[in-house]
């Protein structure tokens, strides 16, 4: 049989599964368990394939695309239900309809629910509150290696929190429900800072109780902070989005299509860089001047990819590191950044971001299961040079204690993964091989990164 070429939606992640199935009804993923000869191993579940990682990637294989199941089941006063492959948007679109919203409003609108409650996911926290769509995930019900149904809840807290980092180790998730809140007003605005103002002052903005994200350039020594809070949402006719819509057409087309037509029409390394200083500055100037508001609508944050991605798209990797030697390690992301375009001629051709997360123990593979991080995440039109600046960026990033995330943190080694999570990985293979024994959806990714050695 033929094997098919199957790639990640930004195209850096090609393989070849054996074969493709595009799941409709839970009865077809039990069939693929139950039949490894006509369904090889090893079997992957993906949705809108966003991962920057191979943790979906089936080679010679069985890949089941889950966004046929798509329906939305069940709005409650405090929980969604929805099938695997619903888009996380699409469910927000009617959670506000019904006065509803999720907890995390991540950028990415295109995420599955399915990726959602089983995978990592990043969003700055506001006061009280989680950053990682997981962390709301109550329920999530699973087809077994062994073509058993099976469901974990809030009735067994320690089966669930490792269910909410198991990346479709242990089945293929076909539904969830998650947590919701009330829908209310989002206030928004940015504060643009120096690196050393922004060095001195972290303790008291943090303090605020703020939502905190950063845009970061360590070309000019700068960080602007988007600070964002909730209001009571009163008439919810007369939220705005358009600040939103602004702020996410720079984002996800704008910026990514200006840095990719920097980087391959001009010739001159110093030019090049002149014209990145200069749009950067240019974001700024827009984010502190009209990315603001004091009742914005918190779903119109996400934003919708094509499902066939143009030259206006971007990729990214990140780290999280505790709040308390952030700055130290900041300051070794910007000298390492400068000293990496020193050497080699490469830098990053967008802004890198960073989020505040709040301490989270709901998953096992929490990045702030020891207390608050914030991250700092290159972006990069994923030009020449992005896949050898990442290797040397995950091993700062490993020597100054970071934490990364399974599917979003490429080129990791067995190392640094050893390092950041310390025992957590030989507990969460042996609930691994509880459910998969025969390792039947261990893909060669996950097996050199967290399986035990002969798996």
């Amino acid at each position: 049989m033929q094997s098919i070429r199957v790639s990640n939606w930004f195209g850096s992640i090609v393989s070849a599964p054996r074969v493709v199935v595009e799941v409709e009804t839970v009865e077809q993923i039990v069939e693929v368990m139950r039949d490894p000869e006509r369904y090889p191993a090893p079997v992957r579940a993906v949705g809108s394939n966003h991962s920057t990682t191979p943790c979906g990637v089936a080679e010679g294989g069985t890949l089941l695309v889950m966004r046929k199941m798509d329906r939305i089941l069940e709005i409650r006063d405090d929980t969604v239900t929805a099938q695997a492959g619903a888009l996380y948007l699409d469910v927000n679109i009617l959670l506000r309809k019904n006065g509803l919203q999720f907890y995390v409003n991540v950028e990415l609108g295109n995420i599955t629910i399915g990726s959602a409650c089983t995978g990592g996911t990043k969003d700055a926290s506001f006061a009280g509150e989680f950053g990682q769509l997981a962390s709301y995930a109550v329920a999530i019900k699973m087809v077994t290696p062994s073509g058993e149904l099976v469901e974990f809840t809030e009735d067994d807290p320690e089966l669930l929190q490792v269910a909410r980092s198991s990346y479709g180790l242990f089945g293929v998730v076909y539904e969830a429900t998650f947590r919701v809140r009330r829908l209310d007003a989002l206030s928004v605005h940015h504060e643009h800072f120096t690196f050393e103002q922004f060095a001195a002052r972290l303790p008291e903005l943090s303090a605020r109780g703020e939502s905190m994200m950063l845009y970061i350039n360590p070309f000019t020594d700068s960080v602007t902070v988007e600070f964002r809070h909730y209001e009571p949402v009163g008439d919810p006719r007369t939220l705005t989005s358009w600040q939103w819509k602004l702020r996410n057409y720079v984002w996800s087309h704008a910026a990514p299509l200006f840095g990719h037509r920097v980087t391959t029409l001009v010739r001159s390394r110093r030019l090049r860089g002149l014209l990145y200083d200069l749009y950067n500055r240019f974001i700024v100037f827009a984010l502190l001047t009209f990315v603001k508001g004091e009742r914005t609508a918190a779903m119109a944050q996400q934003i919708r990819y094509p499902v066939v991605p143009t030259n206006a798209r971007y990729t990214f990797s990140i780290w999280a590191f505790p709040e308390e030697r952030y700055v130290e390690c900041l300051r070794a992301y910007f000298a390492f950044t400068k000293e990496h375009y020193r050497r080699t001629g490469y830098r990053v051709d967008l802004l890198s971001v960073g989020y505040r997360i709040n301490d989270d123990q709901s998953s096992l593979f929490s990045y702030s299961y020891n207390g608050t991080v914030i991250t700092f995440d290159p972006v990069s039109t994923g030009s020449e040079g992005w896949d050898q600046f990442l290797r040397a960026y995950n091993q700062l990033c490993s020597d100054l204690g970071g934490v990364p995330l399974f599917n979003q943190t490429n080129f990791l080694t067995r190392e640094q993964v050893d390092k950041a999570f310390g025992s957590r990985i030989e507990q969460f293979d042996a609930h691994r091989r509880r459910y998969d024994p025969g390792g039947r959806l261990l893909n060669d990714y996950f097996r050199e990164l967290i399986a035990s050695p002969g798996a």
